[in-house]
């Protein structure tokens, strides 16, 4: 039996840290086999990747479905740590090396490229890098299939509160990529839903 230490790694902004792969063989039977279990919990499997050496690191990257706003507690990251571990325990096909598990969630820094990481996102301050367009920072009204609704910031004269403009719908084709602007407090605005965007219980 493998000798597995579950380790709730806070803010990992990104898959596949080190210098292995983001994605192998490995990886990706691992990734089937804890899936299931990750679903079961009422979670969402962003990744998998293994950091190689003698002693190696399954790091799994978990998330929210992408219909619910705010992070990953501490509390869900320790308790699906420990069912992720008695599942790679019980893995058929394990060699008996040792390894670490380290179980975390994306984090604020993440960078959205996908449509479930806009979901996520609803409600928050956000920079879109758009393409063939200028950039555009608001906050995220709404998101449908076709691409993302932004209450852009229009730029004032330092010391005043920022103004907001006309909703803006920016389709996922024109979408690069978007980045959510950390935030300590602000009051909901239009229906929009309360975030805190700084430092939290996120994992």
């Amino acid at each position: 039996m493998s000798n597995a230490e579950a380790t709730a790694s806070p803010d990992h902004t990104g898959s596949g840290s080190g210098t292995a792969p983001a994605h192998n063989p490995e990886a990706a039977r691992l990734r089937a086999l804890l899936e299931p279990a990750v679903q079961a919990n009422r979670l969402y499997l962003e990744d998998v990747a293994i950091i190689p050496g003698s002693h190696r690191v399954v790091h799994v990257v978990v998330d929210l479905p992408q219909e619910e706003t705010g992070g990953v507690s501490l509390d869900v990251i320790a308790d699906i740590s420990r069912v992720l571990s008695d599942v790679l325990d019980n893995d058929p096909k394990d060699d008996g090396r040792p390894y670490d598990l380290e179980v975390s969630s994306p984090g604020v820094g993440r960078p959205l490229t996908e449509s479930r990481h806009w979901h996520r996102a609803r409600g928050r301050m956000v920079k879109v890098n758009v393409i063939q367009g200028e950039n555009v920072t608001g906050r995220i009204h709404a998101v449908d299939d076709g691409g993302v609704t932004l209450i852009p910031e229009v730029p004032v004269k330092k010391g005043m509160k920022p103004r907001q403009g006309e909703p803006v719908k920016l389709p996922f084709d024109r979408i690069r990529n978007g980045k959510v602007e950390i935030e300590f407090s602000h009051l909901p605005e239009d229906g929009l839903e309360p975030e805190h965007n700084g430092p939290s219980e996120e994992a």
